[in-house]
């Protein structure tokens, strides 16, 4: 059985087949959404190699897996505060207007261009982890392309790629996949739009849905250029994961607007919940 198959049948029949896995995680909620899956399948006797930044906000040991870790050329704080500032610019920018929200858009846009690339040299030009990622020869590996570093490693592996994702900025899941993206009920990303639009929505978003080639164009052009570098080959991110084995989405699809999906890419909502546990026992007689 491959790992794809693997992955599927732990997540959706609960099968115990080991495999070799590679995970290179976003930092965040991206990687507590991940974590529940990465050591469930540990836990079932899979070899799951997880790759983090020796500095990180959220990442660090996980149960049930092997955790191999590369220096970066910054400290926790130096990120923490950071990302705090962008953020603020971001979240305190006027949206009161669709002019005003395609302005956040482009700002957000250049944050990521640098932002999710941050890690990306320090992992794909250490020759000494590399050569021992090659020689772990993985089944697959699972990552979350809103860092493309996993995207690279696993291009550069030679093995199938499993996409963990939430909804990426620029609609990268639909536009590697070709998937159907009508602009009349398919909200795209920052518009605040439902899938009931106005004739006025639905022009804003056919033009947000035109411009989404350009965005994930700009968000990866350094990305781009790295993958390059490293595959000694002409690349784009775009190109690379149009050959995904699987994406895994991580929403429900009963909370979501309608909207196609490709065969390969399945819903996995709920990550982070957990087991509740059992009421306690109260007398109404004490």
């Amino acid at each position: 059985m491959t790992i794809v198959r693997l992955l599927v049948s732990l997540l959706l029949f609960g099968s115990a087949e080991a495999g070799k896995l590679l995970v290179i995680p976003s930092d965040g909620s991206h990687w507590r959404g991940m974590k529940p899956i990465v050591e469930e399948l540990g836990r079932r006797g899979n070899q799951v190699v997880v790759v983090i930044p020796d500095a990180s906000l959220s990442m660090g040991p996980s149960d049930h897996t092997t955790t191999l870790s590369y220096p970066v050329p910054y400290t926790k704080a130096e990120l923490e505060g950071n990302l705090a500032a962008d953020l603020n610019n971001i979240l305190s920018t006027d949206v009161s207007t669709d002019l005003a929200r395609f302005q956040t858009f482009i700002f957000t846009l250049d944050f990521l261009k640098t932002f999710t690339v941050r890690n990306a040299e320090s992992l794909l030009f250490n020759k000494d982890l590399m050569k021992k990622l090659k020689e772990y020869n993985f089944d697959a590996i699972l990552t979350d392309p809103f860092e493309p570093v996993g995207v690279i490693v696993g291009e550069y592996l030679s093995i199938p790629a499993i996409y963990m994702q939430i909804n990426h900025p620029c609609g990268v899941d639909t536009l590697a996949g070709q998937c159907p993206t009508p602009a009349s009920y398919v909200p795209q990303p920052f518009t605040q739009f439902t899938d009931h639009m106005s004739f006025w929505q639905r022009s804003v978003n056919l033009v947000y849905t035109l411009l989404q080639p350009m965005a994930c164009g700009s968000i990866f052009t350094q990305a781009d250029e790295i993958a390059s570098r490293l595959l000694q080959r002409k690349s784009s991110m775009v190109e690379i994961m149009s050959r995904a084995a699987l994406w895994f989405m991580r929403f429900d699809f009963a909370l979501e607007f309608p909207r196609p999906v490709m065969p390969n890419m399945i819903m996995i909502g709920a990550t982070l919940s957990h087991k509740p546990n059992p009421l306690p026992e109260v007398s109404l007689y004490n």
